[in-house]
């Protein structure tokens, strides 16, 4: 092998012990706040919301039940969801008949959605699933440290 073929890294690239850095996963917000979001997906779908939903898929419905109707844009922007997103939420949520499209009665060009009766059916049963799978996720919790960690969980979220 010719010289021209060795890639030699010198002493000073690598790494050593004392170079290593200090941060600790377990105490990272992010990663704790990805963690308990998995958990409470898995939680979530472990019993099989009414028709499959996702979470947020059951977001959009909560929210849309809440409004009554709204644009998607709307209804995006209610659930933090950017438009792309929501638009594809939409698009699955309409082809399995939860959400129905109307123009609105005061600007006919714009599109409304609404809950179909298929829909509200659907969210009574997610409903009780979605609050299972808090109560599932927040057992070891106390009341107040529940009351605490939304509210610092509001507080993070401005």
């Amino acid at each position: 092998m010719s010289q021209a073929q060795l890639h030699i890294v010198p002493d000073a690239v690598e790494p050593t012990r004392s170079r290593k850095p200090s941060y600790r996963l377990d105490e990272s917000v992010g990663h704790l706040l990805r963690r308990a979001h998995q958990r409470h997906a898995a939680l979530f779908q472990d019993r099989g919301t009414a028709g499959g939903l996702t979470s947020t898929q059951f977001a959009a419905l909560v929210k849309l039940s809440e409004l009554g109707r709204a644009t998607q844009n709307a209804l995006g922007r209610a659930v933090a969801l950017d438009p792309a997103t929501i638009q594809g939420v939409i698009a699955r949520l309409r082809d399995r008949g939860l959400v129905d499209v109307g123009r609105d009665p005061l600007d006919r060009r714009t599109l409304v959605l609404s809950l179909s009766e298929a829909g509200e059916a659907a969210l009574v049963e997610a409903v009780r699933q979605g609050a299972q799978a808090n109560e599932r996720l927040l057992a070891p919790l106390s009341a107040d440290e529940r009351k605490s960690l939304i509210r610092l969980l509001r507080r993070l979220l401005g």
